[in-house]
């Protein structure tokens, strides 16, 4: 081979192949499917068809793309709001000690109640056009996506090993090499899985968030949400198995083409010193790989990227010049702790003075009967949802392949949404004359369960493999492997998941603890019956005192219950 051939060869690399046509051809034909289908976004409500939703299945790839968008920008917005807000409240205990709160309070607020109070301002912000009731139904769905990834990136942060902090220590890395280099990397496989998680939950309350009301009008976007919505109204079985049918197509198509190739990425990042076992690369990602300018122009992002995460950066003063003496320091806890009970304080005044002027002690002490009572339910679903799913979970998560296999069918049993199971759950309830209090009940956890299964997947998936080989050289098995072992390394992944988890089976029980079919209706007693009956009524004052006494509920439990297990976590178990 001579001189002159080299430079030949390396511009051949470099020119284009058929993979890289066909990758362009797919690349280019789903953008301009995205902007056609979103056009109808950008015309006047009271344009003919704007705000129509057809049970005619012709239409339903239409409405596919246009939820699809939808979720995928309520995505976008919701690893804004992670990295920022989730980074804030693990780097700074003060803002910790108010962020921390306030994504309880954000996670306990039903998504009915986001949609009460949030359809307005996006309607102000774009009067009479389309672009504001698609704003509100992307903020409804972020509210469903964004607090489980900010919880996962906060309990990554706050868990990361301390040989490999102390390694960081030893490079001299700064704040902003650390988090890029060190940080993040170790939250990646973590973050995957909820991400995928995050949109499985949206397609839970996309039937809820198509739907936009403002005092006697109501809009349906088109979408798949508004036509599962419309199928149950007029209960035609066939819209229904259609829209199914939809769902799992899209559901195969993002996780083929998307999170696939995410989770085999996000496991070069595990947090391991011996080699592992893992599954073949997917086709998708190998087909990325055969391209020539494709690969190109990601190698060049990722060089761009790892030289910006390598600057050296550094922010604020140095720690010298800001650490405070113990006795400063516990006055500005204190100062902190103190606005947030003034605000906690002020919010519940304007509250109580907006509800007082209609309601009585007596529907004070109604709602507070039905949120126990909701309380059992998610008790005891969170228990029962636990013992099945943390030991198929962790089995997935430490065998690759069949956790490649399941992942499709994990997305599209966690977006399924429970409205779809209401025909046969009324049906059954009416035909052996079964107790709504009882059997309504599993519709609760439906789609929330599965962000126990995520997390312990991902738990379970980073555990690091010179561990797992320790506890088998030294014959560890049986429950003491599961005491010593396995729930030690995945506990906080646990807790992430189960946190999320009791707070979406709040927010569902709107959904479950009413059911109906046609003219069929069963209610079960509950502090979510209590909200919806109240939503169609237009009772505002019941609407308020039913989402502040449910997220009272959400924020006790997660203080009383999942924060102190977190905080044990923390100091006992975390991986050193």
């Amino acid at each position: 081979m001579t001189a002159t051939t080299l430079p030949s060869l390396a511009i051949a690399r470099r020119l284009p192949n058929l993979w890289d046509l066909v990758a362009v051809v797919v690349v280019f034909g789903a953008l301009i499917g995205g902007l056609h289908v979103a056009q109808g976004t950008l015309v006047p409500i009271d344009t003919p068809g704007a705000t129509e939703v057809s049970l005619d299945p012709s239409h339903l790839p239409e409405y596919a793309v246009r939820t699809t968008l939808r979720m995928f920008a309520a995505l976008f917005a919701s690893l804004l709001f992670t990295f920022t807000y989730g980074t804030a409240a693990a780097k700074s205990r003060r803002l910790g000690l108010v962020l921390v709160p306030v994504l309880d309070i954000l996670q306990s607020v039903p998504i009915l109640g986001f949609l009460t109070f949030t359809v307005v301002f996006f309607m102000r912000l774009f009067p009479g056009n389309v672009l504001g009731l698609e704003f509100a139904a992307i903020f409804a769905i972020f509210t469903s996506q964004a607090w489980n990834m900010a919880f996962s990136l906060y309990q990554s942060l706050r868990t990361v090993p301390a040989d490999l902090a102390e390694a960081s220590v030893s490079f001299h890395l700064t704040a902003w090499q650390r988090f890029w280099r060190l940080e993040v990397p170790f939250a990646v496989p973590g973050l995957v899985w909820n991400t995928m998680m995050s949109m499985s939950g949206g397609w839970f309350f996309v039937v809820a968030s198509e739907a936009v009301s403002v005092g006697d009008n109501t809009w349906k976007l088109p979408g798949i949400g508004s036509y599962v919505a419309m199928a149950l109204e007029q209960r035609d079985i066939a819209a229904v198995l259609y829209a199914i049918l939809a769902m799992l197509v899209v559901i195969l198509l993002y996780d083929q083409l998307l999170f696939r190739p995410l989770v085999a990425w996000s496991a070069r990042f595990r947090f391991e010193t011996t080699a592992s076992s893992t599954a073949s690369d997917p086709w998708m990602l190998r087909l990325l790989r055969r391209t020539r300018l494709l690969a190109l122009g990601g190698h060049t992002v990722g060089r761009t990227l790892s030289a910006v995460g390598g600057m050296r950066l550094s922010f604020g003063l140095p720690r010298s010049a800001t650490r405070l003496s113990p006795g400063k320091s516990r006055a500005v806890d204190v100062l902190c702790l103190v606005v947030l009970a003034l605000a906690v304080g002020w919010a519940v005044w304007r509250l109580t003075s907006f509800a007082a002027t209609e309601l009585t002690w007596a529907d004070l002490g109604q709602a507070l009967l039905l949120g126990l009572i909701t309380l059992v339910r998610v008790a005891v679903l969170m228990v029962l949802a636990s013992l099945i799913w943390v030991p198929i979970g962790v089995w997935l998560g430490l065998r690759p392949v069949w956790a490649r296999r399941a992942q499709p069918v994990a997305q599209f049993l966690a977006a399924f949404p429970a409205n779809l199971l209401f025909p046969p759950f009324v049906l059954f309830i009416v035909h052996f004359q079964l107790d709504p209090d009882i059997w309504l009940t599993p519709l609760m956890v439906l789609g929330t369960q599965w962000y126990i299964l995520f997390n312990v997947v991902a738990g379970a998936a980073a555990f690091p493999g010179d561990l797992r080989e320790a506890a088998t050289n030294f014959r560890i098995g049986g429950l003491l492997w599961w005491r010593k072992v396995m729930v030690p390394g995945i506990f906080t992944y646990y807790v992430t998941g189960a946190i999320t988890a009791s707070g979406g089976s709040w927010n569902a029980a709107i959904v479950a603890e009413v059911a109906s079919w046609g003219d069929t209706k069963l209610t079960a007693h509950g502090l979510g019956a209590y909200i919806a009956a109240a939503t169609d009524k237009g009772d505002m004052p019941r609407v308020v005192l039913g989402v502040a006494v449910m997220s009272a509920f959400v924020i006790l439990f997660n203080r009383l219950l999942w924060h102190p297990l977190y905080a044990y976590a923390q100091r006992r178990l975390t991986l050193t």
